[in-house]
């Protein structure tokens, strides 16, 4: 943001600029933040003095060109100029010979002026536009000025153009409304140089809008979204006339990159950058015409579905959903705290306006400004969270701007919608008074400042603070929304007194090891376990492409959809871990590596899981891939063993259920999306059978969008849940007695499903809490001859802990557990 230091100057005196441009401008790069240009204007405008014309007539040899005598107080110099309209008595400003034309100064090309002819008479040197003078955007004509300064002034003493523009890092004031205001940081410089500031008198909370001079214009608003604008002045004004504002009111917002306009628009633009509250005038005729009445309605609402906006930059919008607009009756009139629309902008034809000062909520503003792409300074300021309790005085001192410069008459009441809490009116702060110690601050610095150093320090900067005992109590001014904790007074206190002159030495600090949390162990374990196993760790992006989802039977419209993503492939967040890690197969496959085992850790979300705060819920999950050329049986089961292996290694209870549509754990369905239904299954981990995550194989689908081997395999499994579960591992000795093995073969109907006869097998044989108990699977056979009907063989180790085991008792408990699996379904040993 540039600010004028002769700008600043005329609201706080010489008196407080103390240093140099240099001086100051190190200092706000040390105090403030970083300045990245510092340009002194003085040399621009060396030696350019304001003349007057004493003589105008044709050129005698040229219908386009006019001869002028002219006086710079001591002698008469005749000037040449393709501007024929000036006249005896004005004054311009003359760029003598020798003298560099101000818009070329510093430039590769600098223009310098000469004593030459033009068609046979002598020009010396040539009067300045005010493009050429950089005072303003006009080249059509001769800038005649409107000073009462006698002829021979120089030009930068009648304007104030020995200035100094210091173009500081919006950054430095990223939390700070008022520093995007030239008043604000007027304040900031008398601040760190530990000099007192007094804002003007006008600007104050509880200024008084103007009394209305005549009720011709009657204005109405409406506010239907007062969570969002907690603040909407207006007051109606005629008898406008609308021409160039003064001079000095031009250059000053060219300098700062601002562009002159016209009276009205510049007075607004003015306050914009004296105040940091910007202001917006509509064309009150046209806003009547709009409401089609006899007064003239301002509604705040956000828009309806196909309505749009033709703006003042000649862009048409639909409005997002969620902005905040302002209508004319039922007619688009404004983007709020954006941009205006051209429906209601001011002309040159305009003769009455409504002047609008209102509060948009910053949050809102910077959805919408990303949205739409419009970055306004009103865009700037407002996104920072101006203070409502300004706008009454900003208002009132632009009214009375416009009545001196535009012949404004106030012609109806002012309107102020206010829905700002009573406290903060009465009191006169956004926030509440603080309440901390002169400890809580040195503590925090480094520092030993007194309580009365510090309140110095806050008071100078209008941050009244006031010693009550051991206690500081500060309040903070109207003007800054961004002072609510004791922490925001240590930043002021650190900033003013100087960051430069705070100790260097490290804080003490504690040498004891920050203890892993337990989320982090169990991860370390799971990788060491996987990796032992021969897996590899893979790290992906976190976002996907919409095409990759579909491809694996995911919908992205139930993931957040990324509206600044890194590039148009990277879209979305990603629902589950498991596409981007089986995305990976295939390159390494074609690579050669003809087996590979791949894993990784991450996070996950779903846009329509949210926790019980509205707030979307975050997964950690482990997903893990398998895939081979070629491979023996059914690629589920070596996943699924892997996942036994890392289960089991980390003492987890678990069980797994069939994966088919009617399953009630539809939490996890686009997570489950790549796993073939019919050849998966849902892991159930705890006592109790806590849904867990899935092991299977993919789909066809995504196998062939993939190309992946038809022997691959998986599972993604909630990290959170596994460590909710985790059981603590206790020591076991090894067993003296030998173990029995025996193979059962059981016939059971086609769609029994293995995992439920393993786990009545289990169950059966665990009645025994001395017995160590392992069933595996052996063979799945189904005769061709026989479709109705399966045959599963367990191998089944059974170890007891006291004795050996005879082979009557090792007949007597398989033939107890065939029994008890025969009592739950029909069931013949073979």
């Amino acid at each position: 943001m540039k600010v004028s230091i002769e700008f600043m100057k005329r609201y706080s005196g010489d008196e407080q600029w103390q240093l140099t441009p240099e001086e100051l401008v190190a200092k706000i790069g040390r105090q403030l933040g970083a300045v990245e240009e510092s340009e002194g204007l003085a040399a621009r405008y060396a030696g350019i003095a304001i003349v007057q014309i004493t003589e105008a007539k044709p050129h005698p040899n040229a219908d386009k060109l006019s001869v002028y005598q002219m006086t710079n107080g001591t002698e008469t110099v005749q000037v040449v100029s393709g501007d024929t309209s000036l006249n005896v008595g004005d004054k311009v400003a003359w760029i003598a010979p020798g003298q560099t034309v101000p818009s070329t100064h510093g430039t590769s090309a600098p223009v310098v002026m000469e004593a030459r002819p033009l068609r046979g008479e002598v020009s010396n040197g040539m009067f300045g536009s005010g493009r050429e003078l950089g005072l303003n955007e006009d080249h059509q004509k001769v800038l005649v000025l409107d000073t009462n300064e006698p002829a021979g002034t120089l030009l930068a003493d009648a304007y104030n153009l020995n200035d100094t523009i210091i173009d500081i890092e919006n950054k430095m004031f990223t939390h700070r409304p008022d520093g995007f205001g030239n008043l604000g940081v007027a304040r900031e410089i008398a601040g760190i140089q530990g000099l007192p500031f007094a804002s003007p008198e006008w600007y104050a909370h509880d200024a008084v809008l103007p009394a209305p001079q005549a009720n011709d214009l009657k204005v109405t608003v409406r506010n239907e979204i007062p969570e969002l604008v907690p603040r909407f002045v207006a007051t109606p004004l005629a008898n406008i006339t609308i021409a160039p504002s003064p001079l000095w009111m031009q250059s000053f917002l060219q300098r700062i990159g601002v562009r002159p306009i016209n009276n009205v628009v510049d007075i607004t633009n003015y306050y914009m950058v004296l105040t940091g509250q910007p202001l917006h005038a509509y064309d009150y005729d046209k806003v009547k015409a709009l409401c089609g009445g006899d007064k003239a309605e301002l509604v705040v609402r956000k828009p309806r579905k196909g309505e749009t906006i033709e703006l003042l930059n000649g862009k048409t919008i639909e409005p997002h959903a969620d902005t905040m607009m302002v209508y004319a009756g039922e007619v688009p009139a404004c983007v709020g705290g954006m941009i205006g629309g051209s429906t209601t902008e001011v002309d040159a034809s305009t003769k009455t306006i409504i002047l609008e000062g209102a509060t948009w909520d910053m949050f809102s503003i910077r959805r919408t400004s990303m949205h739409h792409g419009i970055f306004t300074d009103a865009v700037t300021r407002f996104s920072k969270g101006q203070s409502p309790l300004q706008n009454t005085a900003v208002v009132a001192k632009a009214v009375a701007d416009m009545q001196e410069l535009a012949g404004a008459v106030v012609a109806g009441e002012s309107v102020d919608v206010n829905h700002v809490g009573k406290d903060a009116m009465v009191r006169g702060s956004v926030h509440a008074p603080i309440a901390l110690s002169e400890e809580f601050i040195n503590t925090r610095l480094g520092t030993h400042l007194r309580a009365d150093d510090i309140a110095v320090i806050l008071n100078n900067v209008e941050i009244a603070a006031e010693v009550r005992g051991a206690e500081l109590i500060v309040t903070p001014p109207f003007w800054r929304t961004d002072l609510e904790i004791p922490e925001d007074i240590v930043e002021e206190v650190g900033r003013l007194h100087g960051f430069d002159q705070l100790p260097h030495e490290l804080p003490t600090r504690s040498t004891s090891a920050v203890s892993v949390s337990k989320r982090d162990t169990l991860k370390n374990r799971i990788r060491n376990l996987l990796a032992a196993a021969g897996a590899n760790e893979l790290q992906t992006y976190s976002f996907v492409p919409a095409k990759l989802m579909q491809d694996v039977g995911q919908n992205p419209e139930h993931a957040f959809a990324i509206r600044n993503a890194l590039s148009p492939e990277l879209q979305h967040y990603r629902m589950s871990l498991t596409p981007g890690l089986i995305e990976k197969i295939h390159p390494n496959i074609k690579s050669g590596y003809g087996e590979l085992a791949l894993f990784e850790i991450g996070k996950v979300h779903i846009k329509n899981d949210l926790d019980c705060d509205g707030l979307p819920r975050e997964y950690q999950t482990l997903a893990f891939a398998y895939a081979a050329k070629a491979g023996d049986g059914s690629p589920f089961y070596q996943a699924k063993y892997y996942l036994e292996y890392v289960l089991n290694a980390l003492n987890v209870p678990h069980t797994y259920v069939s994966a088919d549509a009617e399953s009630p754990y539809e939490i996890g369905r686009q997570i489950f999306a790549p796993f073939e239904s019919k050849r998966s299954g849902y892991l159930l981990i705890g006592e109790e059978g806590e849904f867990g995550g899935f092991v299977g194989e993919y789909t066809a689908k995504a196998r062939k969008a993939l190309k992946l081997p038809d022997y691959a395999a998986g599972f993604e499994i909630d990290i959170d849940r596994v460590l909710k579960h985790q059981r603590a591992t206790a020591y076991q000795s090894l067993l003296k007695f030998p173990a029995t093995e025996q193979d059962v073969c059981l016939r059971v109907e086609s769609p029994v499903r293995y995992a439920d006869l393993e786990r009545l097998v289990s169950g059966a044989l665990a009645a025994d809490e001395r017995l160590r108990v392992g069933v595996a699977p052996l063979d799945i056979y189904q005769r061709e001859d026989d479709a109705a009907h399966k045959q599963i063989t367990f191998r089944i180790t059974l170890q007891h802990t006291d004795r050996t085991l005879t082979t009557n008792e090792v007949n007597t408990l398989l033939d107890t557990m065939v029994q008890s699996v025969q009592a739950q379904l029909p069931a013949e040993r073979i």
